[in-house]
């Protein structure tokens, strides 16, 4: 017998025999990866529960888990405006397991705080924006005052007795209630809470004079005339609550503003699970019934897709800022 090193036909055969083992890996990384979801998904939400990020992310998290097949939990981690949240999404990194709801906060802390602690274009992959909706100031029902002029008067008639309170630091209602300061030259003492959820308690209790937040978040209050709505930052009035001005309309000139309540993914989550969390969630907020529960909550949807959503983003980051500087506003 020859001992002569392996011919060519053998060389043929076992260059076909690891072109097989390729295949059959790659099949099976493919097969992994169509597997999406294989366990539990969470929610990181940016704000105690309560609040419009909360009823927000509630109001989509069954649907999407029966959609994938799997769980979709909801895990609040309030605090910070947000940072805590969007801190502990970011370092759960982008296997597509753990998603990130958060409010326009998202685009207004980079510039607010001093130390945010995430880059708001490289951190996260934009997934949907839920829905947006604008501000409302109100007061306790229980408050003497009637009117945003009225308050704009006491505030004037008596600097920095007055005081008011927002979702937190960071969010859009806490800079609409600085941008009201700003334009009117008016001093309040701000409160400050960890989320929606227990200023709306303090509004309720009649522990501050002035409240402002998402109107989807108080619609319920504002119903059942517990909280009495005395302005509105979109550009005209909002239907749901047409005896209510605006801002603008009331003379309080470039305090126009919203929030907007999306989902967001840790960076380097496959663009195959962004894609197919994209299309679930487009499917399901334009189902009937999901819309009209977001109507009723005040949040109207709006299902952005990611490149519209970078693109708010990439907008709305330094829009924010510039009234961060202007108010002089950056926390330590």
């Amino acid at each position: 017998m020859s001992n002569m090193p392996c011919a060519p036909q053998c060389l043929q055969r076992t260059l076909a025999a690891a072109m097989v083992v390729a295949a059959a890996a790659s099949a099976t990384c493919d097969g992994a990866r169509a597997e999406y979801p294989e366990r539990q998904i969470t929610m990181i939400v940016c704000f105690p529960a309560g609040g419009g990020t909360d009823i927000a992310a509630r109001l989509i998290n069954t649907s999407l888990g029966e959609a994938l097949g799997k769980p979709v939990i909801v895990e609040n981690r309030g605090g910070a405006g947000g940072n805590i949240a969007i801190a502990a999404a970011a370092r759960a990194g982008g296997d597509g397991y753990t998603l990130l709801v958060c409010s326009s906060a998202y685009v207004v802390n980079p510039s607010l705080y001093a130390h945010a602690g995430y880059d708001p274009y490289k951190d996260f992959v934009p997934v949907m924006v839920i829905g947006a909706s604008p501000n409302v100031f109100v007061v306790p029902a229980q408050s003497e005052i009637k009117t945003m002029p009225e308050l704009i008067a006491r505030a004037k008639a008596h600097p920095g007795r007055l005081n008011w309170t927002s979702p937190g630091a960071g969010t859009t209602p806490y800079l609409a209630g600085e941008v009201l300061k700003l334009r009117t030259r008016i001093s309040m003492q701000h409160i400050p809470f960890a989320g929606a959820g227990p200023a709306t308690t303090a509004a309720l209790a009649g522990q501050v004079d002035l409240y402002t937040a998402n109107i989807g978040s108080l619609m319920g209050a504002i119903d059942a005339g517990k909280l009495r709505p005395i302005a509105v930052t979109s550009r005209e009035r909002w239907p749901d609550l047409p005896d209510v001005p605006s801002l603008d309309e009331l003379g309080v000139k470039e305090a126009i503003s919203d929030t907007f309540q999306g989902v967001f993914a840790p960076a380097g989550t496959p663009q195959a699970v962004v894609d197919r969390l994209a299309k679930e969630l487009t499917l399901i907020l334009n189902r009937p019934d999901i819309r009209e529960k977001f109507v009723k909550a005040g949040l109207p949807v709006v299902a952005e897709g990611p490149e519209v959503f970078r693109a708010r983003i990439a907008r709305e980051v330094p829009r924010y800022k510039a009234i961060v500087d202007q108010a002089g506003l950056k926390i330590q």
